[in-house]
């Protein structure tokens, strides 16, 4: 396992970030957004005795989808905390704690790749796809899976919400509709050496059923980590309230729709 001070790329801040609220996050975010993985790991034909390797892992929600199907999962994630949550969720997975630009795996380790909203927060998105490849076998399958175009994305709402309370990122700092725009997923993995073979769109809801757990989840996220550190959980809650309104529900839950995108490529 890579020691955390040697963890000098993107790991270092998107470990703290996602790692500040890891069990709100396996608790309740990482959940409410689960239906994501099924579509994807059908299309990469994950099943029965497939080598698995799920590159930003976060507490093991979609391993563990993985892993029911038959599938052999390792995971790898720049959070410990949610590493550690991800251990007790899949007892018989192996989980590290690394970089995605540095996999710590051998050769045409893995038959599938697996990226879940995760490549797009890379110092260096086309060196982690890169390792990516490396670590597929020959003919093997890399999946990757991020948002959707940001007017299809109800949480959009509250991502502008989280943004008006931080200062304005380096034009360059990753976030998460870095690979939206259309033809950029092809591109990225085109600058990788990768093989695109097709691509899809998926519509997911997050439910909440009350306003305590849909913060408790929203707040989880890395993004509203850092906008609570700049100013205060309380006017970052604030703002996440008011995000939310529209997507209240009749029984008093929240419902909050969001377009996803994925791609497959032959390493």
């Amino acid at each position: 396992m890579a020691a955390i001070d040697e963890i000098n790329g993107s790991a270092a801040v998107q470990g703290e970030l996602w790692g500040a609220r890891a069990r709100d996050w396996g608790d309740v975010q990482e959940e409410a957004q689960s239906s994501q993985y099924p579509p994807v790991l059908d299309a990469a034909c994950v099943g029965d005795g497939t080598t698995l390797l799920d590159v930003g892992c976060g507490s093991g929600v979609g391993a563990a989808i993985a892993r029911k199907r038959g599938a052999k999962v390792s995971g790898i994630d720049a959070a410990l905390p949610a590493v550690e949550i991800a251990r007790a969720r899949v007892p018989d997975a192996e989980f590290r704690v690394g970089e995605m630009e540095t996999l710590p795996y051998d050769d045409g380790s893995f038959d599938v790749v697996t990226g879940f909203n995760s490549f797009q927060y890379a110092a260096d998105p086309v060196r982690a796809l890169r390792e990516a490849r490396r670590v597929a076998r020959a003919g093997g399958t890399i999946a990757i899976l991020t948002w959707g175009q940001p007017q299809a994305c109800e949480a959009t709402a509250v991502l502008k919400a989280l943004a008006s309370l931080m200062p304005p990122p380096p034009p360059t700092a990753p976030g998460p509709f870095a690979l939206s725009d259309p033809g950029a997923l092809e591109n990225l993995v085109g600058q990788a050496g990768l093989d695109p073979r097709g691509a899809d769109e998926i519509t997911t809801r997050w439910d909440y059923p009350d306003r305590a757990t849909a913060l408790r989840g929203m707040l989880s996220a890395g993004p509203a980590v850092r906008a609570i550190a700049a100013a205060g959980e309380e006017r970052v809650a604030e703002a996440v309230i008011d995000a939310i309104a529209p997507f209240r529900t009749a029984a008093g839950g929240y419902a909050i729709e969001n377009s996803w995108r994925y791609l497959l490529a032959t390493a």
